[in-house]
């Protein structure tokens, strides 16, 4: 792609705004749409479907048995003002680190579910219309048995050409996940790795620090699962997701890294973590018992602001326990003098 600060003129069909940025719109809760516009531009939707039409499905789930075949179909809606003809595209499919699904891009090869979908290579669709078109998925006989995930998609292409005259290819994709469950036995499994946590110290001495628990989630079975749990350091404990996060879905041999801030701490010189890693099963099986893992550690979490406010105490302390020792002897050398001077008084002479 062009660097974000070479000008860029439009050629051939112009593409919306949304469709460039999102070059693949796979929602985890809700199918693609490229938003319509009024100006010319190029913006479709691609959903789930049967024969007659849209069905309301975000997604495609289908179990078969290796060697087995399914036949499903997509809507393509065209928004435009003109007719657009759009290739159909299949890759496999994963997530990405922040838990939203994708799909391989073009110039990456599929080895797995992206190579088991069979369907047209290309539709034409009119200005204002919907085209249905068919698909199959066909399961290899020595397929593994367990989930495997692959995207569908519509997309165009169109040029965009430099200040420099040179000519840049961008395929806009709009699609949705087919996720494929072999038939055979499940197995799901996760484990935790590279746990670690630290600790950051509030320098208001009245107030109680941040903890931060780092840790890996390995999806270590044939199925997909939904991890949830909760960290807890110092008797304080913040569950994950959060409530403004998306679910974290790990597809088979997925690996995962978590980052969870645990807030309030007290520094305590070691404060105790405790970890919880609840992986459930998504889809065909839902339910299905998943071993939690559960970690216990620790780790560092030094007072230094109250350590500061301490030793300024007793600096305090120290300092006026010491001017009163000075003053007492300071006084003590007084009255020594004074009884010295009285002595030589009294011992001397006195004339008639």
């Amino acid at each position: 792609m062009a660097s974000p600060t070479t000008p860029i003129r439009r050629a051939l069909p112009r593409v919306s705004a949304l469709a460039l940025v999102l070059l693949l719109a796979l929602g985890a809760s809700a199918p693609a749409l490229a938003e319509a516009q009024d100006d010319g531009t190029v913006t479709w939707s691609v959903r789930p479907a049967d024969a007659s039409g849209e069905d309301g499905r975000a997604w495609v789930e289908q179990e078969l048995d290796p060697g087995a075949s399914a036949t499903e179909h997509l809507a393509i809606r065209n928004f435009s003002e003109q007719e657009v003809t759009f290739r159909i595209t299949t890759a496999d499919a994963y997530f990405q680190e922040n838990g939203r699904f994708s799909m391989l891009p073009s110039t990456e090869e599929s080895v797995d579910a992206g190579t088991w979908i069979d369907v047209v290579d290309e539709v034409v669709v009119g200005a204002g219309e919907v085209e249905i078109v068919p698909f199959t998925t066909t399961v290899p006989e020595n397929a593994t048995p367990g989930d495997h995930a692959a995207g569908i998609a519509a997309s165009i292409l169109s040029q965009q050409v430099g200040e420099d005259g040179s000519s840049v290819g961008v395929e806009s994709r709009v699609g949705f996940r087919v996720m494929t469950r072999v038939a055979g036995e499940l197995t799901p499994s996760a484990s935790v790795e590279a746990v670690s946590s630290e600790y950051d110290v509030s320098w208001n001495p009245l107030a109680p620090g941040d903890a931060v628990v780092r840790f890996e989630v390995v999806n270590s079975g044939n199925t997909r699962l939904m991890v949830t749990g909760t960290a807890a350091a110092g008797g304080r404990e913040s569950a994950f997701p959060g409530p403004d996060e998306i679910d974290q879905e790990l597809l088979p041999g997925d690996r995962r890294t978590f980052t969870v801030p645990v807030d309030d701490v007290w520094p305590l010189f070691s404060v105790p973590v405790e970890l919880e890693v609840v992986p459930t099963v998504v889809g065909e099986g839902e339910g299905t018992p998943v071993d939690a893992v559960r970690i216990e550690t620790g780790m560092w979490a030094i007072p230094w602001s109250q350590l500061a406010v301490l030793a300024g105490i007793a600096l305090i302390v120290g300092s006026g326990v010491w001017g009163r020792r000075r003053s007492r002897r300071r006084i003590e050398r007084l009255l020594a003098q004074a009884r010295e001077e009285g002595r030589r008084e009294a011992a001397a002479p006195t004339g008639d």
